[in-house]
């Protein structure tokens, strides 16, 4: 192919941004039903439903959705969403299986195998704040005439704001008898706790255990496992705790084929994997490294390891990427999945001696794999990787380690201008977007991102921060952001920035920072800070956090309304510190263009905070444009949006560094 030589950012690329929208998101949410594999998958182009899949047990053929439009297999149980459904086997009439519905967010039940019965409902609907909500199934069938239940996590609104409400195990019949009449619903222990996750049964059902944690703890700074007997009649007795507390995060606890209770937990500093002694508490490492084997719990229902019925346990490990291997846990060794895979997500489903997960590369979307144990031969199962465009298109990232502040180490991922048939002219350097990813407590997975290929391919380099706070390096680097945020995050972008442009990797005059949620938080909080003056010519801001103070005082839902006390320091006494570094109290400091994109309907960060931004911006001539969208909540999911805010986007950047481009609408910035 011959290359020309374009200006950066000129160059012509076949990756649209309706290509973008076409690919995002991945499956979830993997499951055993029998001998199949069961997940659910992303419909942008279906108004950002999510469809359920089923493949075969046999793998012959491709995986089908199981409920047409418009099902939406999802639930927004801490906003955040968890696990929405569960299967099993039965002897005859095909498997069962329960879901959650988003429209309405009840728990159905349908027979897949038997079209002529649609999904029947099995919980009632409340008028009460943001009603009744469900995650984290489990279905114990019945015995005799029983007609069995549900065993799931049950989030009840009390009131109408936002943290009016509680959170406890129920059991649902599976009969139908509850839809209509709350009291059906049986409670299986108290509401001792604000967060739980979903109980997980020891394989003679006499026991069961789930997470727990409550204000101000986030589940990464402290969590408890909780461990009850099972009574005759499914409630829970002699309730305890046998591992975790206020400064050991248990991302993970489940039950091993031999009846050993198994829990991933931080006690050493890494999220490493040990056998709990249910009497006791006594905990022994399995595999003792300074690795991750587990991670943010942001939904409930991930999973990072997964018992076999031989004994040995799946896990998601590492440090930094996450891979796939089989651990053994007498001896302590560890073997990893072969193949191109090297990131793995937290998301395992387990059937004999078969292991299935999602995964992906810098060169390969999210893809259903399968190891067989016996043979150690993995495959793809499903979602397979089909290249939309020549890869040559795709860039070729960096991992690197920068140096922030006092040579504190910043991870990151950086990614070059790649095009095919295009080359700059000599001595030109490339324009670069600095990535801020949400959370904060979460972290940039190193794989293929269409959206990041959108840039690269023209000729604008991205790079990913794994700033301080970021989890995959352990609890010290995790603990970074401990009172620091907008100062650790900040500072760590700023100094990614700086270096690529003075080792001459990219412009100086030519850099940006964009990030969501709380990377829109990171994003505002470097235009308006002192830490990263200078350093940006614009800024993409998307559904973020500009008021501390508001934020904390009510303007946001339950699971992170005390995030701050440990991002920022107790409001009570820290109330300087929330006003300082609020970017709606710095809104004079802004001084460059920037785009605000925010969700109509977002409960997490909701629009008040992009318009009291713009209300202090006032009359200050500085070029930005608000595009916000209906029908959108947290993180954008429509494919027509989605084009929209990618194609804003590149505006921008086309606009602020003078590059040419004829391919998006023009975006209009006001002053």
């Amino acid at each position: 192919m011959t290359t020309t030589r374009a200006p950066y950012g000129s160059w012509p690329s076949p990756i649209d941004a309706a290509l973008v929208a076409a690919h995002d998101g991945g499956p979830e949410y993997l499951g055993a039903v029998g001998e199949e594999v069961w997940w659910t998958a992303p419909r942008p182009q279906e108004g950002g439903r999510r469809a359920l899949m089923r493949l075969a047990a046999d793998r012959d053929g491709e995986a089908v959705s199981v409920l047409p439009a418009p099902w939406n297999v999802r639930n927004r149980v801490i906003e955040y969403g968890g696990k929405p459904w569960a299967g099993t086997a039965r002897a005859a009439g095909g498997p069962l299986i329960v879901f959650t519905h988003f429209a309405d967010q009840r728990l159905y039940a349908f027979a897949p195998d038997d079209p002529g019965t649609a999904p029947w409902p099995l919980t009632p609907l409340s008028a009460v704040g943001g009603g009744l909500r469900w995650c984290d199934p489990v279905i114990r069938p019945g015995r005799g005439q029983a007609a069995g239940e549900v065993v799931c996590v049950m989030e009840e609104f009390t009131g109408e704001g936002p943290t009016d409400l509680r959170r406890l195990p129920v059991a649902v019949p599976l009969d139908g008898s509850a839809a209509d009449d709350r009291t059906r619903v049986r409670e299986l222990t108290a509401a001792a706790h604000r967060f739980v996750t979903g109980p997980r049964f020891s394989p003679d059902g006499a026991r069961v255990v789930w997470l727990a944690w409550d204000h101000p703890s986030m589940p990464w700074d402290g969590t408890e496992v909780r461990l009850a007997e099972v009574a005759g009649d499914g409630t829970f007795t002699d309730v305890r705790t046998v591992a975790g507390g206020p400064e050991e995060s248990v991302a993970q606890a489940e039950w091993a084929a031999d009846g050993s209770l198994l829990a991933s937990t931080d006690r050493t500093g890494w999220w490493n994997l040990h056998r709990v002694d249910p009497d006791t508490g006594t905990a022994v490492n399995l595999c003792p490294r300074e690795e991750e084997f587990g991670g943010g719990l942001w939904k409930i229902g991930h999973r990072w390891f997964a018992p076999l019925p031989s004994g040995l346990v799946a896990v998601v490990h590492g440090r930094g990427a996450m891979k796939l291997g089989i651990l053994d846990p007498a001896s302590g060794e560890l073997a990893d999945t072969p193949g191109p895979w090297t990131e793995w997500a937290a998301s395992l489903a387990v059937s004999g001696t078969r292991v299935a997960g999602v995964a992906s590369s810098p060169h390969l979307a999210h893809e259903i794999v399968e190891l067989d144990t016996l043979t150690g031969h993995s495959a793809v199962i499903g979602s397979p990787h089909r290249d939309p465009v020549d890869p040559a298109y795709y860039p070729e990232p960096e991992v690197r380690v920068f140096h922030g502040p006092d040579g504190r180490d910043v991870h990151a991922h950086v990614y070059p201008p790649r095009h095919p048939a295009r080359t700059a002219p000599d001595g030109e350097l490339p324009p670069y977007v600095v990535w801020a990813h949400g959370g904060p407590t979460s972290r940039a997975p190193l794989v293929l991102d269409l959206e990041i290929a959108y840039f690269t391919s023209r000729g604008i380099g991205v790079a990913e921060v794994n700033y301080g706070g970021s989890t995959g390096y352990g609890r010290e680097y995790r603990n970074r952001l401990r009172e620091q945020w907008g100062v650790v995050d900040v500072e760590d972008c700023a100094a990614v920035a700086r270096t690529l442009a003075a080792e001459g990797s990219a412009d100086a005059a030519r850099l940006a920072i964009r990030g969501g949620s709380a990377g829109g938080w990171t994003s505002a909080a470097s235009l308006t800070s002192p830490a990263a003056r200078d350093v940006y010519a614009c800024g993409t801001i998307t559904y973020p956090i500009l008021d501390l103070s508001g934020w904390a005082e009510g303007e946001t839902h339950d699971f992170e309304s005390r995030y701050l006390d440990s991002l920022v320091g107790a409001p009570a006494t820290n109330a300087d510190r929330y006003r300082e570094r609020s970017p709606v109290n710095r809104a004079e400091q802004v001084a460059v263009p920037f785009l605000l994109l925010q969700g109509l309907d977002d409960v997490i960060c909701p629009p008040i905070q992009c318009e009291r931004f713009l209300e202090r911006l006032g009359e200050r001539a500085v070029p930005h444009a608000y595009l916000a969208f209906e029908g959108e909540g947290h993180g954008f999911r429509r494919a027509d949006t989605i084009v929209r805010a990618v194609e804003a986007e590149l505006s921008l950047y086309a606009q602020r560094f003078g590059m040419a481009r004829d391919d998006v609408p023009v975006l209009k910035l006001e002053r």
